[in-house]
């Protein structure tokens, strides 16, 4: 592909999914190998800036890194045949010094809280860093073999998913051992340095290893060649870079701009399907979106409004109409609320008593959930009233113990305060899930206050039941009360509104809502194809115009997604003088928590991390854990 066909194949790229980054990643592809600006034979020679920079770095301490790092093999970015003849090749070692950080030992109170900022790999998501999570003290600096880089240092993470990542510091600052630093010698500017090694991302990615957290050192950094342009080339291309970058924002924010539109446009027809109020208006509507479809609807994530639609459409009767033939839902109403007076204690039947009266309309009643069903608040159990030994019944405490709609439990219990039975509709009434539900297929489930279990009565159909309740989770969302855990009680559960059909309507709303939700798992495929489509043409367009092939992609893709597997427990509470900073984190979340979790907030290293566990269990402060391993997590299946 030549540049008059990726300009008429501008669109197709630009709008493709990833394209805006493919875009970002072309512009410092040819900035980095000088396809960006044009030579001027009036600039000094590169060789000549080359010969200056060896010079300069010939002295002392730089020697003697240069030397070392000859040890490493010479790599090349790129053969030497796609940089203009007017450039030089070097390798990176010996256009600046190079060097990586330190962590300083958790367990030393005073080489944390100074005032030196102490740089992560994850905080390199910018051009220029200034302010850092953490602060260490002079005394680490001293005693911690931390590097201290200057304001214009170039950084590059050379650590799991954040290799590759760069930024320039813009304080005195210090990093950790999983970045490596750059002060670029005279000659080369450090923006042009950064957009190189922004350039050679996949490349660094690619020479990663270490399975599961891959990383790179920084021989391997160093003894990699670039092209290295004239001076006065390399500030042109900045400025480009910049003009051209400006522009890749303004088309991103028009792209947000009509995505907003569209999705504006979408959620308007939607909501007039939903409130029609007759056969008619509902037909008029429907037509309009089926016409729009394919503005309406882009993105595989799209169609979940959709899937709420049919599910709002269910629960409101307008997928169905009573039959001849069809039995009496007042009889069955009838019979189960003998039920309830047989089965609910005194304190439910006062609630039930409460609750308004139900309508009946055109062979329905309308009423509300509480009539119909056996509603099972959720108690709280204290770490030590339940266990991992498969020692009494499974117990859950939320919605993250849902796999596939269905409870996937990892404690046990003896306690038998709030237990849901197979069949139960489980349903969240607390913290950021409050409406998600999942069926219960085990015979006995106790539950924590988190859920509550939603038990049909009579003969009621427990699929159209789920589609009832499955239709009400944005409806339970604006309900959510509270401050520090936001959620909703038995009244508000209690008081939905249902339509209750006969028996056999029932039945046929739960087939058509079958039907049409296979209908939106085919166009959801459909878009998601298109999508890998798209993103393939785009992948092969780059490609074709930088000559760099996707096996490089792809083989990032390999990189196993990884997960900790453990579970920790607080035990002798530290003393406040203590530096136990994973027991303290442990007190505040109920003494127990999994490695990964408390891995993620303690924020440092994986190695860190191991090394101050290993300190808090001796002193006895965290139990001894079960041992903890890495395993690879399995994609998640999206089933019908």
């Amino acid at each position: 592909m030549d540049a008059q066909q990726f300009l008429a194949e501008f669109g197709h790229i630009a709008n493709a999914p990833g394209g805006g980054v493919q875009l970002r990643n072309l512009i410092l592809h040819f900035a980095a190998t000088g396809k960006l600006v044009q030579q001027n034979t009036m600039d000094e020679s590169a060789q000549k800036l080359l010969e200056r920079i060896r010079r300069h770095a010939s002295n002392g301490d730089s020697k003697k890194r240069r030397r070392s790092s000859k040890k490493t093999k010479t790599r090349q970015f790129l053969p030497e045949d796609s940089f203009p003849s007017s450039w030089a090749l070097a390798e990176l070692g010996e256009l600046g010094d190079w060097g990586a950080g330190s962590t300083p030992s958790r367990s030393n109170s005073t080489y944390y809280g100074g005032s030196i900022p102490w740089f992560k790999s994850g905080e390199l998501k910018s051009d220029y860093l200034t302010e850092s999570e953490e602060f260490v003290s002079d005394l680490a600096l001293k005693k911690c073999s931390l590097r201290l880089n200057v304001p214009g240092d170039v950084l590059i993470a050379m650590y799991g998913a954040n290799i590759g990542q760069t930024s320039i510091v813009g304080v005195e600052s210090t990093t950790n051992q999983a970045i490596c630093a750059c002060t670029p010698h005279e000659g080369l500017n450090n923006r042009f340095l950064l957009l190189t090694l922004r350039a050679m991302k996949t490349y660094f990615v690619g020479l990663g290893a270490g399975g599961a957290q891959p990383n790179i050192s920084k021989e391997k950094i160093v003894a990699t060649c670039i092209g290295l342009p004239p001076a006065e080339e390399q500030s042109r291309i900045v400025a480009k870079v910049d003009e051209l970058m400006a522009l890749c924002d303004k088309l991103e924010a028009l792209q947000q701009d009509r995505r907003k539109l569209q999705n504006d446009l979408r959620q308007s027809i939607l909501q007039a399907v939903t409130r029609a109020t007759s056969p008619h208006e509902l037909q008029t509507t429907w037509i309009c979106l089926a016409k729009n479809f394919g503005r309406l609807f882009h993105a595989p994530e799209d169609m979940a409004e959709l899937r709420h639609l049919i599910l709002d459409l269910a629960a409101k009767g307008s997928l169905s109409e009573p039959q001849i033939g069809d039995g009496d839902p007042s009889v069955t109403l009838s019979q189960i609320s003998f039920q309830q007076k047989v089965e609910l204690s005194t304190r439910e039947l006062r609630e039930v008593n409460a609750l308004p009266e139900p309508i009946y309309e055109k062979r329905r009643v309308r009423t509300v959930l509480g009539r119909i069903v056996k509603l099972v608040s959720g108690q709280h159990l204290s770490p030590e009233e339940y266990n991992n030994r498969q020692d009494g019944i499974p117990y859950i405490t939320g919605p993250a113990e849902f796999k596939g709609r269905r409870p996937l439990p990892t404690k046990w219990t003896i306690e038998r305060r709030a237990v849901a039975k197979a069949g139960d509709i489980l349903i969240t009434v607390k913290g950021s899930g409050v409406g998600k539900s999942a069926l219960c297929d085990l015979d006995e489930l106790a539950i924590s206050r988190q859920l509550m279990a939603i038990r049909s009565l009579g003969e009621l159909n427990r699929d159209y039941l789920s589609v009832c309740i499955d239709s009400a989770e944005r409806n339970f969302q604006r309900q959510k009360f509270g401050i520090a855990i936001p959620g909703i009680g038995r009244d508000e559960v209690l008081r939905l509104q249902i339509l209750l059909p006969s028996i056999e309507e029932q039945s046929r709303i739960v087939k058509r809502v079958k039907e049409l939700m296979r209908f939106c798992d085919s166009l959801e495929l459909q878009l998601r194809n298109h999508q890998k489509l798209a993103g393939r043409f785009v992948i092969a367009a780059v490609s074709s115009l930088t000559g760099i092939t996707t096996e490089q992609e792809e083989q990032t893709m390999k990189i196993p997604q990884t997960e900790l597997i453990a579970q920790l427990r607080l035990g002798t509470p530290p003393d406040v003088k203590e530096q136990a900073p994973l027991a303290t984190m442990l007190a505040r979340y109920n003494g127990e928590m999994s490695a990964k979790n408390l891995w993620q907030r303690f924020g440092g290293e994986i190695d860190t991390f191991y090394a101050q566990l290993k300190i808090e269990v001796a002193h006895g402060w965290i139990q001894e854990p079960v041992m903890a391993e890495m395993r690879e997590k399995q994609p998640d299946t999206v089933g019908a």
